[in-house]
């Protein structure tokens, strides 16, 4: 059985964003490098006051090596517009630097597959290495997996969505403010969508109001 040392083994001396960028894209600190096609690492302002944290690149993110550019980015792209932030002064990033996926059936299709808990924890020192280069003053955690790798596995974002919190265990710590993933938003039945967008929203309305 192959044994993954994490990504703290390949992390640059240099910490600045683009450096940590270049150093991810060869990153082999655990298993999911072997089935994607690619690191898909955060972008965004060096110095954003806004960092925004999401679970995993998808299948569009995977073959374009970008986070947030498929129909869970553009419905994101929407709702921050609507609470009064942009996009482009924002820094967005995943907890998860490759795609997990199956495959359905003999079909080409890709599915998403939820990272596991090894998998988070061994990505998670470049989604420190992100923070700490980019210093932000807010941190929106999109998910579960997200909320949860930066605070700890017993988190739920249904207990403490849209609360103003501090992230636990960084120097000069920025607030967090934890939401659901976009792609839930998409995943509702038609007849809850709308207000499963708004409360979206109305979350990021909090984000903004912390900045």
């Amino acid at each position: 059985m192959v044994r993954y040392e994490g990504a703290e083994h390949y992390l640059p001396r240099e910490r600045a964003v683009t450096s940590l960028r270049q150093a991810a894209a060869g990153c082999r600190g655990c298993d999911l490098f072997t089935d994607a096609t690619q690191t898909v690492f955060g972008e965004g302002a060096d110095r954003a006051r806004l960092v925004l944290v999401g679970e995993m690149p998808g299948d569009r993110e995977d073959r374009e090596g970008r986070p947030f550019v498929g129909p869970s980015g553009n419905l994101l792209d929407r709702a921050l517009g609507e609470a009064g932030i942009d996009r482009d002064t924002v820094y967005v990033t995943n907890a998860v630097k490759h795609f997990r996926f199956t495959r359905e059936g003999n079909r080409r299709r890709r599915l998403h597959k939820k990272p596991t808990r090894s998998q988070i924890t061994a990505c998670k020192p470049w989604l420190l290495a992100e923070l700490d280069a980019v210093r932000p003053d807010v941190v929106g955690l999109l998910g579960a997996t997200a909320a949860q790798a930066l605070f700890d596995a017993d988190f739920r974002v249904s207990a403490h969505r849209g609360e103003v919190l501090k992230l636990p265990g960084l120097d000069d710590p920025p607030l967090a403010v934890a939401t659901v993933h976009p792609s839930a938003v998409l995943r509702a039945r038609d007849s809850d969508r709308e207000r499963a967008y708004a409360e979206f929203v109305a979350d990021l309305r909090v984000v903004a109001a912390a900045l």
